[in-house]
């Protein structure tokens, strides 16, 4: 299974996708052209209430279409004309997308260069998702995203920075004082990106959700590479944590279970993982888990038995818990849900 969707809220804002007059001019001669034919298209009703309530939503840059013209720096143009035509100040969340194939190809530094010529003028910019791709674009294992340290720098107002494809991604941000959610989505987490995220100052960070994913795609990250953060020795604010996406969840909750930080954590997300009647186990027999105000289980591998003492016990110590998506399989045969 891979990213199966585009995301359709962040920020707390619905997600639109814009599309600039030319593009639009570009869809109507099209279906003039080809009035049976079948193509993702923009409705124009649509992008005008769009463009009269801006602030209204989260915006998505993305043409897998082809609509845009591309003719010289084409990503960066297509990135003007959305400043031209959506007021820049009064955007505060960015979707970014795929342009025609640009960032999986072997031209990322195209929409990340474009993204950065326009960052001064989204000076109410708090909320920006990178590389919102699906399966069908691009696999989770072939992102080469490679060094995305000057995003946040250039956003230092950013509260909230999720990042999909994490293989060859490099953060190495010395700090940004007001980032409060940081999301790093991919098949495999690497130990020198979790390396780097630990050793960056985040004050204000209160959320952090890490995708490990598996071995095979890069998935070094071992317990011993976040005892950092588990000990409570980095990023001291930290009230939601997500373990997600694990090849071995049993394994992440044993950890979890002995270390300091439960005690302050709020939320706690093992969800897309492999979690087994071993590691549900250990959830109900550690107290310290009931201590949490949430619990993301969903996708797992517990037995139905299992799953609903888990659902009872967690209920009744007035957690919220979601324990659904339950799958069955052997010790050796289960996966994660985001691999390949």
């Amino acid at each position: 299974m891979a990213f199966n969707e585009h995301v359709t809220e962040y920020g707390g804002l619905p997600v639109f996708e814009y599309r600039s007059p030319e593009g639009m001019a570009a869809q109507r001669a099209w279906t003039e052209k080809y009035p049976r034919g079948h193509r993702e298209m923009t409705d124009p009703l649509s992008m005008l209430v769009a463009l009269r309530t801006p602030e209204a939503y989260a915006w998505r840059l993305r043409d897998s279409e082809g609509w845009e013209p591309r003719e010289g720096e084409f990503v960066t143009r297509y990135y003007e004309r959305f400043c031209s035509e959506v007021p820049p100040e009064k955007v505060s969340a960015l979707v970014v997308g795929n342009y025609e194939e640009t960032m999986d190809m072997d031209e990322p530094e195209l929409i990340r260069d474009a993204l950065l010529a326009c960052a001064p003028r989204w000076t109410g910019l708090r909320s920006l998702f990178y590389a919102d791709l699906t399966y069908e674009e691009y696999e989770a294992s072939w992102f080469t995203h490679g060094d995305l340290s000057a995003i946040p720098a250039a956003f230092p107002r950013l509260e909230r920075l999720t990042i999909r494809g994490t293989g060859e991604l490099s953060l190495p941000v010395e700090e940004h004082r007001s980032l409060r959610s940081l999301g790093l989505q991919g098949g495999g987490l690497p130990a020198a990106l979790v390396e780097q995220v630990l050793a960056s100052r985040y004050p204000a960070l209160e959320h952090l959700d890490l995708w490990l994913g598996i071995e095979n795609y890069g998935g070094d990250t071992t317990p011993r590479v976040l005892a950092p953060l588990l000990n409570g020795e980095v990023h001291a604010g930290v009230r939601s944590l997500g373990l997600r996406n694990a090849e071995d969840t049993d394994l992440w909750v044993r950890t979890m279970a002995d270390a300091p930080v439960l005690e302050r954590l709020e939320a706690l997300d093992f969800s897309m993982g492999t979690l087994t009647d071993e590691g549900a186990q250990i959830l109900l027999d550690v107290p310290g888990f009931r201590g949490l105000s949430r619990l993301d289980l969903h996708h797992h591998y517990m037995s139905e038995e299992m799953e609903a003492r888990v659902v009872e016990a967690f209920t009744a110590a007035g957690v919220r818990v979601d324990a659904s998506e339950r799958f069955k399989g052997s010790k050796d045969d289960i996966y994660p849900s985001v691999t390949e």
